[in-house]
């Protein structure tokens, strides 16, 4: 699964840190979710998805085999 976090964050200016403090988790998990290494629960992709202000399927994209 790919996702578009690192972009989202761009574009809103905002810090691995201010968006796991507002999501509830540690900035490493952001950081293993941003790289692909760790798949969020259906409620933190929610979360995530909520603090950008987009649906999940804009923020989380599932790939063929997945």
């Amino acid at each position: 699964m790919k996702n578009r976090i690192r972009i989202e964050r761009a574009e809103k200016r905002v810090t691995q840190q201010e968006l796991a403090n507002a999501v509830g988790v540690s900035r490493q998990t952001i950081i293993a979710i941003e790289n692909s290494k760790f798949l969020p629960s259906t409620p933190l992709a929610m979360k995530i998805a909520r603090f950008f202000g987009k649906n999940v399927e804009s923020v989380f994209i599932l790939e063929d085999g997945d």
